[in-house]
């Protein structure tokens, strides 16, 4: 405890007025010489040439001259730091943050890979399932919420692209704040808004207020992935950086299977709800997804127990906080490993220089609302300025060409995925309407019909006198008929319309034959009375069972290509595995032409689902790598605010086409998955480097 080191002293002193106060804490100071006795201290001096003479002042703990010149020279640059060009100071923050960025790959690789990483693992890995069941849930409950809210077709458009809408905002706006106030306070954030409009959205009834709320929800859920992404990567070392963010993307799989299985034992259950009075349902569809919000629930719990990113943290000046953290992580891995006595060797992490202080002092005056709008301005700006700074000269071929890869999966990819239920539903309409009976000219008096009519054309017949009670239309059609002094009571129908017929003397008790089912029809003393309100699930059956079990598959059919892309993503390579997936996956579009049946239309999905989700990991890996700390998240979520752009065009295109022709959407795909997996070859390989 008597021995200092001479590179310590400068530390011990305090410049207070142009004076030095030396340390009263009785040590000697010197050098490497132990301490001695007083008696033997004037010893020392004798026998010394002048110019060998050694300050006397030294014994006295006060600095020689010289000392007090080099410390001037080391605070000059400080001091001055306000009158150096920006350009300067962006440089040194530059090179420190290259040392930086050595340094932690260092500490990373000292605390190890163990129960901490593992946990977080799978706290992020439920905010990732999130997102996958975000994807899903309204494609689910559309067939039963269209019904419920009687959405017209262009509602129903709507309602499928705004989730998408919303994510693109969120991944850029949630994106780029997670660069400046913190992956876990953001991911909180956006769970946090995710969680409380999916819970809302299940109890509204009306379509505005219903889709705001699915709005919202997507903003929330859109910063998810580039904020987990960022925050994972920072605590894996290189080696193992590749394999464990490709795990991690099999929880956006396992999203989808739960958000299938779940739709499908749920929604079917129409009776799974309540009513009060007429005007309010909550029907199975609803109970669906609140199921769905469950997994954000249980992730923004869980990350109230997990430590903010050391390096984002250091990125910003706050080194003890890091540190605390980085031992934390070490000391937990190490006590798993059966290793307690292993001490955590780092005591000091290079900071990078400061630039932006200056917004602290301009928050801190004002009123109260001033401050805050200086802070939230302010950290927009800087959230621009790192969007922009993606395109400067260093980062702009990247970003761009890492903007094309991006777009073109997505657009090929969404777009089939919507593409592919819709073809199947499309050929089971087909099928569906080459079973169809129809009936010429009939003739039915005095009859009542108390049963289901489902799938029949009706033409030139004639009804008088007749009774329908208690019955059901399922698909049927009149067309040039006569309705004479009939009644309709407590009818229920679904896909009926009645075109140019006459209708004369009859009354319409309790139906939800609406004026616009009546195309072009003649009505002579017909009374309406007490019409149904609302719109009504009528038919079980119209929740496609198929659906469900399509979109099941599909999620499940990418758990092969998960487990390859993992294991193989740090022996090939980032480049190879992008763009080796997407030409298989063009391969996979062109055998599409020989789907002409629902079963090779399912096994064609799962074979294109199981090939692109390598290129999909990569593409994760690559981002995160690409990018230095403090624009991480900012770039991720700028191109991934791209990608659902591409997924918005992919669903309203390939969705035009249902029905029409398949060569379009099928040349579209393959020739986006070409081209984009050819330009992912001229991306840099990052699978070597250390996370800037």
């Amino acid at each position: 405890d008597g021995y200092r080191n001479t590179n310590q002293v400068s530390d011990d002193y305090r410049y207070q007025d142009g004076n030095y106060d030396a340390p009263n804490d009785g040590y000697y100071r010197g050098g490497d010489e132990p301490a001695q006795e007083e008696d033997a201290q004037s010893d020392v001096t004798e026998g010394h040439d002048e110019d060998d003479e050694v300050y006397e002042g030294e014994y006295q703990g006060i600095p020689h001259p010289d000392d007090i010149k080099e410390k001037q020279k080391k605070r000059a640059p400080a001091v001055a730091d306000e009158y150096r060009d920006r350009a300067d100071l962006m440089a040194e923050r530059m090179e420190d943050e290259e040392q930086l960025a050595h340094q932690y790959e260092n500490i990373i690789e000292e605390c190890g890979h163990g129960r901490f990483q593992w946990t977080l693992f799978f706290v992020l890995g439920l905010a990732l399932m999130a997102d996958g069941v975000e994807v899903f849930v309204v494609g689910f409950v559309l067939p039963s919420a269209e019904k419920d809210m009687c959405l017209s077709s262009s509602n129903k458009g709507m309602l499928g692209l705004i989730v998408y809408l919303g994510m693109m905002v969120g991944a850029v706006l949630l994106g780029g704040l997670a660069d400046k106030l913190g992956r876990k306070q953001c991911l909180i954030i956006s769970l946090a808004i995710n969680a409380a409009f999916a819970f809302l959205s299940s109890f509204v009834q009306g379509y505005g207020f219903f889709l705001f709320c699915r709005l919202i929800s997507g903003l929330g859920i859109g910063g998810t992935l580039p904020i987990v992404f960022a925050y994972f990567s920072e605590f894996l070392s290189r080696e193992k950086r590749g394999e464990h963010l490709s795990w991690l993307c099999m929880f956006w799989m396992i999203g989808g299977i739960y958000a299938s299985a779940m739709a499908w034992s749920i929604i079917p259950h129409y009776g799974w709800g309540f009513s009060m009075g007429t005007k309010y349902h909550f029907h199975s569809w609803r109970v669906f997804v609140l199921v769905c919000a469950l997994p954000c629930i249980a992730s923004l719990v869980a990350l109230k127990f997990m430590p903010e990113s050391p390096r984002f943290l250091l990125e910003i000046g706050k080194h003890d906080e890091a540190w605390m953290i980085l031992k934390q992580v070490h000391d937990t891995n190490m006590r798993a490993k059966g290793e307690p006595e292993r001490v955590f060797t780092v005591s000091y992490i290079k900071t990078p220089k400061q630039v932006d202080e200056f917004i602290e002092i301009q928050s801190s005056t004002g009123t109260w609302y001033q401050r805050w709008l200086v802070r939230i301005t302010t950290t927009l700006k800087q959230v621009w300025d790192n969007v922009l700074y993606c395109l400067t000269a260093q980062y702009r071929m990247n970003t761009l060409m890492l903007a094309v890869v991006w777009f073109t999966m997505a657009l090929s990819y969404y777009g089939l995925i919507v593409w592919f239920p819709d073809m199947i539903r499309y050929l089971q309409d087909e099928a569906y309407e080459s079973r169809v009976k129809i009936f010429d000219e009939e003739e039915v008096s005095h009859f009542t019909f108390n049963f289901t009519l489902e799938n029949q054309i009706h033409r030139n017949g004639e009804y008088r006198n007749d009774k329908f009670i208690g019955m059901k239309f399922k698909e049927v059609r009149f067309e040039d008929s006569l309705f004479e002094d009939c009644y309709f009571e407590d009818v229920r129908s679904s896909e009926t319309f009645f075109e140019n017929c006459t209708i004369i003397s009859t009354v319409f008790y309790n139906t939800d034959l609406y004026e616009h089912k009546f195309i072009n029809c003649r009505l002579i003393n017909s009374t309406f009375m007490k019409e149904k309100e609302g719109c009504h699930i009528d038919f079980e059956e119209d929740n496609d069972f198929l659906i469900y079990l399509v979109s099941f598959l599909g999620s499940l059919s990418v758990l092969p290509g998960n487990i390859i892309s993992a294991l193989l993503m740090d022996k090939i390579g980032r480049i190879k595995m992008i763009g080796g997936s997407m030409l298989i996956s063009a391969v996979c579009c062109f055998f599409l032409f020989f789907g002409n049946s629902e079963s090779a239309m399912i096994g064609w999905q799962c074979l294109f689902c199981g090939a692109s989700i390598a290129a999909w990991n990569a593409l994760d890996v690559i981002t995160v790598e690409l990018y230095p700390t403090d624009k991480r998240a900012t770039a991720f979520g700028i191109l991934n605010g791209l990608c659902k752009f591409g997924a918005i065009l992919g669903n309203s295109i390939f969705s035009s086409f249902v029905g029409i022709t398949k060569v379009v959407p099928i040349l579209l795909a393959s020739s986006a998955l070409v081209g984009g997996g050819l330009l992912a070859l001229r991306l840099p390989e990052t699978r070597e480097q250390v996370l800037m």
